[in-house]
């Protein structure tokens, strides 16, 4: 699993992550996500929270679960920093995010919303891409 953060925007961070499957996929763009919101290292991978997502298409799919992500941070108060994809398709996944609660020292960038701007998601060769731009 890996990412990169490509910061060539002001107001938005762009990412792009990867993953051999879709497993591994969804879980590196939760961890870029997250390594935007928080300090990961600081988080405690505690507390479980199931979430289930469906789409019509599998860019769809990703938006919506990076949506559910950003929007879990304000329901929940909590930051995560483990992301375990147990179900996917193209169009549905469930899954189970670890993290605590929200403490000042822990907290890097707020992350406002996922923008359409360049968002991509694709197979190259051998693995699986997401261009992600983030609202900041």
């Amino acid at each position: 699993m890996s990412f990169k953060i490509i910061e060539d925007l002001t107001s938005d961070v762009m990412f792009e992550a990867e993953g051999k499957t879709l497993k591994e996929l969804f879980e590196s763009s939760a961890k870029a996500l997250f390594s935007i919101i928080c300090k990961l290292d600081k988080v405690k991978a505690k507390t479980p929270k199931k979430i289930e997502i469906k789409a019509n298409n599998l860019e769809e799919l990703m938006f919506n679960w990076l949506q559910k992500l950003i929007a879990m941070v304000d329901i929940e108060e909590m930051f995560f920093n483990k992301f375990e994809i147990e179900e996917i398709s193209e169009k549905k996944l469930k899954a189970k995010v670890y993290g605590s609660e929200i403490k000042p020292e822990t907290g890097e960038t707020v992350v406002k919303a996922v923008t359409n701007y360049k968002f991509k998601v694709w197979k190259e060769k051998d693995k699986y891409i997401a261009r992600i731009v983030l609202d900041i």
